[in-house]
């Protein structure tokens, strides 16, 4: 049990003006811990901002992609698009954890600190809500240029009766959900601890104003 923990406890027992005391105590490791949650959140935003810019151009150097995808003609303008508003995305994202880390750093009120916290909390949410709707997006229309562009597939949805293409249409539903699935599962891992952390100590804080 740390130290944060015990003082909690302590905390809790006392009386009320034992308590108005303790609090001074508290909000310190409290501001400590959420300043080091969005900080660590913050460093986690910039290595997936690297991590994205490697896979979307470091094959772009390779001759073979390129001549992939020209063959299957795909529109480079939309995915030009939907790139740089990807990367939009993700520096706005990174600007707004600095900026809710710089906030937590400096303020030494627990109202500020509870509304940053609170405005970490939705900058996350909408983070991850508009990466799995682009997630669900790039599918859907990856599997429609492919089957429009790409010759072997073109091929095999002409002969494909209703029922054939049906199924494909279904297999391709079941393959974006679990793509979805499996993203959601990665952030969840990634952020869904630090969250925790951070909503954990948002209800203490929350404690410490009644």
């Amino acid at each position: 049990m740390d130290e944060l923990e015990l003082l909690k406890k302590h905390w809790q027992s006392d009386t009320v003006e034992e308590k108005q005391l303790s609090s001074k105590d508290l909000y310190p490791m409290l501001w400590k811990k959420s300043s080091s949650i969005v900080k660590t959140l913050f460093y986690i935003s910039i290595a997936e901002l690297i991590f994205w810019v490697a896979i979307t151009f470091l094959p772009k150097l390779s001759t073979s992609y390129r001549e992939q995808v020209e063959s299957t003609h795909i529109n480079e303008t939309l995915l030009t698009t939907l790139t740089i508003i990807s990367f939009v995305v993700i520096l706005l994202f990174i600007y707004l954890l600095y900026k809710a880390y710089k906030s937590i750093s400096v303020t030494d009120n627990a109202k500020k600190l509870m509304e940053s916290i609170l405005s970490t909390r939705k900058v996350i949410k909408y983070y991850v809500g508009y990466n799995l709707v682009m997630a669900f997006v790039s599918m859907i229309l990856g599997s429609y240029y492919a089957t429009q562009t790409d010759p072997k597939v073109a091929e095999l949805m002409t002969k494909s009766d209703t029922s054939g293409k049906l199924l494909v249409a279904g297999l391709i539903i079941v393959i974006t959900v679990i793509f979805v699935g499996l993203i959601w599962l990665f952030y969840k891992l990634l952020y869904g601890i630090l969250m925790k952390r951070l909503n954990r100590n948002y209800k203490e804080l929350k404690k410490l104003e009644v």
